[in-house]
This record gives structure tokens, C-alpha cells and sequence, in this order.
């Protein structure tokens, strides 16, 4: 190899593999939505209290309760098959075994919402508590989730938005309790029953949207306060050197 040709190899820069920007490796992480199961799950969610609520008013409550816990196997059964992820259907069957195992000692069908009518309140005042202590619970859950730190709760448009996102939040977990535990007092259990299901994955489709713009407004608020960092950072070295050379 001639000099010319050495120094043509040595100038040309050597090739790098492609890497993705932040942009781009957020777009690989599974959405919100995706993490609950997307909109199948939720709605598979629903599928026990759809079998529950004829099958014990033609049958009885002990085999409304097997079939809706052969409802959730199946579920899960189903997820497994398909190489989905299981997490929401796993924990969906172990929700479907609790709410079964109280309808079963209170000896009523109705008593299959107590659960989920008690757990709306305490999610209530979870959510409630995170805002007022100024650690909004979707912005701990949601950088928990993705292993992210929690520098966001540092930034004042960031922890807002993550406190109107988790508002959503407890006024459907408000909402369920209040109206869910009137009709519980009324022993409509068909009337709790559909109750239960227009207030499930609807709502919750509603206020994940709510969330997902929230989030976006929250990332794009704390890039934005850390450029202002670096900006300061290289005015305060630049003016610095100044003043050394001085």
C-alpha cells in the first residue's frame, strides 16, 4: 500500500453502528396500555362478571362462582398459549379467586364487588395522599416501571402534570366507590354487576389517554429544565475561564 493510500485509510472515519436517540428507545417501551394488557385484556377483565351475573340468576351462586373462575383460568390459559404477557391475567385470576372466595362466606353475589368497591377507596386516598405529599403516584409507578430515576420530582411542570394525571385517577376510583357502594346497599346485584362493567375498561381507557398526554407534557418539561441545566453549566465554566485569564 502505497503512502497516498495509507494516509486515504487512516483520514476516513471508521463506521459506527447505529444507535437509537431517546426518542426512539422510548418508542420501544411498551406503552401504558400495553402494560394492563391492552384493550383485550381489559375487557377479557370484565368477561367473569358477564358469566357471574345470569349464570346466578338462573343457577345459583355456587356455580356463578366456579364459572366465573373458569372464565379467568381460561383467560390465562389463553394469554400463556398466545406468548402474551400474563402479568394482567395472572393477577386478574388471583382478583377473580378474591372476589369469589367473599361472595362465597357472605353466602350473596353481591358480596363478589365488595372488593373491588373497598379497593376503589383505598386507591382513592392513595392517590389523593401522593398528590398532597407532592409525589403524584402515576409519575413514581409509571418511572418505576420503566427503571427510570425520579428526577422529574424536582421540576415543577413535571410534578404537576403528574398530579392532574393521577387526579384523573382518584375521581374514577371516587366515582366507583360512591356509586358502586350505593347500589351494593340497594342488593341490586344485577344493576352492580353492569355498573361494575361501564364503569371498568371505559373509564379506564378514558383516563389512560389522560395520563398518556400528561406523561409526554411531564418528559417534555423535565428535558427542557435539564437543557436549561447544561446552559447554565457551560455559562458558569465559560465565564470561569474568563476570569482566570484575566
Amino acid at each position: 500500500m502505497s503512502k497516498a493510500e495509507r494516509y486515504v485509510s487512516n483520514s476516513l472515519p471508521e463506521p459506527q453502528a447505529p444507535q437509537l436517540s431517546d426518542d426512539q428507545d422510548r418508542d420501544t417501551e411498551p406503552t401504558l396500555l400495553e402494560q394492563m394488557g391492552g384493550l383485550p385484556g381489559l375487557v377479557a377483565a370484565t368477561l367473569p362478571i358477564v358469566v357471574l351475573i345470569p349464570v346466578n340468576s338462573l343457577y345459583g351462586l355456587t356455580p356463578a362462582l366456579i364459572s366465573a373462575l373458569g372464565v379467568a383460568v381460561v383467560i390465562a390459559i389463553w394469554r400463556i398459549v398466545r406468548k402474551q404477557t400474563i402479568q394482567p391475567a395472572i393477577s386478574g385470576l388471583i382478583g377473580v379467586a378474591i372476589c369469589a372466595a367473599i361472595a362465597w362466606f357472605t353466602g350473596d353475589a353481591k358480596g363478589y364487588f365488595l372488593y373491588g368497591i373497598w379497593m376503589s377507596l383505598a386507591l382513592f386516598i392513595a392517590a389523593a395522599l401522593s398528590i398532597l405529599f407532592r409525589w403524584p403516584a402515576v409519575g413514581v409507578i409509571w418511572k418505576g416501571l420503566n427503571g427510570d430515576d425520579m428526577a422529574w420530582q424536582k421540576v415543577k411542570l413535571a410534578r404537576r402534570a403528574y398530579s392532574i394525571a393521577t387526579a384523573g385517577w382518584a375521581v374514577i376510583f371516587l366515582a366507583r366507590f360512591i356509586i358502586q357502594r350505593a347500589i351494593y346497599d340497594a342488593g341490586e346485584t344485577t344493576a352492580l354487576g353492569i355498573t361494575r362493567i361501564v364503569m371498568g375498561w371505559p373509564l379506564t381507557l378514558l383516563v389512560t389517554a389522560l395520563t398518556v398526554w400528561m406523561v409526554r407534557r411531564a418528559d417534555a418539561a423535565v428535558e427542557e429544565a435539564e437543557n436549561v441545566g447544561r446552559a447554565t453549566n457551560s455559562n458558569r465554566s465559560t465565564q470561569e475561564l474568563e476570569a482566570e485569564n484575566e
